[in-house]
């Protein structure tokens, strides 16, 4: 084990960067009688806070704010993942900077849940790689998170009712989904379009009946780079649909978006997508930050 993990570390030292470790709960030494469980994103550190309730430490490895496509692991925190009883990672091709050290050490006998592989739904099915990895995007698929979670805990630990604390948590995210319903029926049949900066939108447009119409930066990742035919393809799309806005996400650059908008004439909308927002944005937890999102799509499509 001490060799493996020596290994991985000086790997990790190779693509380290010197960021602080991001946390729902932080603290220098874990209880004995608590478990660790160790997120990459502060989205799936609140659904597991919510989920743990009080019996367990919640640590995130990639801070706010922070694009997830592209952040890459500190030798200390890979440490943390070795060290960890949980471990839940998106999956799906989102934390491409990640998928070595995550990869490693679950080889290395860390216990890592990638939880988007475990979701179903129509949207998964016969689905390309291309697929979308932000399925926080729809409540429901949290909700079937937040079981799988509380299954992995009771392995882990069965003195403790985890799937009450699922149960809990999953009835808040169904009166979220009957919020952004209502939110979203506002909005005209015709209006509900969308085009967007980067793939992060499948699994709201999937559950909530829209159509993506145009993206500009292809597939999932914000590292994928188009080319001028396909952003004259899009501008060309834009005009042809009457699409009134393009949505950016809040880890991710919207330098392209912006070109294409000014060229259109409409407007750019931001949107917290690839990670919590600070405080006082209404977003800081998963609850709100969808809800956010839904008002906010609703007012620029009105």
């Amino acid at each position: 084990m001490r060799t493996v993990l020596k290994s991985i570390i000086w790997l990790a030292v190779g693509l380290s960067t010197t960021l602080m470790v991001g946390a729902c709960s932080q603290v220098e030494t874990v209880p004995s009688d608590r478990l660790q469980i160790v997120t990459t994103t502060d989205i799936w550190g609140d659904v597991a806070a919510n989920v743990a309730a009080k019996r367990a430490d919640v640590t995130v490895l990639i801070p706010s704010g922070q694009d997830p496509h592209e952040y890459q692991a500190s030798a200390q925190q890979l440490a943390l993942l070795l060290e960890a009883d949980l471990v839940l990672a998106n999956g799906l091709g989102l934390e491409e900077g990640l998928e070595d050290v995550l990869t490693a050490a679950q080889s290395d006998g860390a216990n890592v849940v990638f939880v988007a592989d475990r979701l179903e739904g129509p949207q998964f099915d016969d689905a390309d790689d291309g697929l979308d990895p932000h399925v926080w995007m729809d409540p429901t698929l949290v909700a079937q998170a937040a079981t799988m979670i509380a299954e992995e805990l009771s392995k882990i630990e069965d003195a403790t009712d985890w799937p009450s604390s699922a149960e809990s948590y999953s009835s808040v995210l169904d009166d979220l989904d009957l919020e952004i319903r209502r939110t979203i029926d506002a909005i005209p049949e015709e209006s509900r379009q969308l085009v967007t900066n980067h793939n992060f939108l499948e699994h709201f447009a999937s559950r909530y009946g829209f159509m993506i119409v145009g993206t500009i930066i292809p597939g999932g990742s914000t590292m994928a780079e188009p080319s001028s035919a396909e952003i004259a393809s899009l501008v060309e799309i834009i005009g042809q649909t009457g699409a009134s806005a393009i949505f950016s996400g809040n880890t991710e650059s919207a330098t392209l978006a912006e070109t294409v908008a000014a060229e259109v004439e409409i407007d750019i909308v931001n949107l917290y997508t690839g990670s919590l927002g600070e405080p006082g944005s209404g977003a800081t937890t998963l609850v709100d930050m969808l809800t956010t999102d839904a008002q906010l799509i609703a007012e620029a499509l009105n």
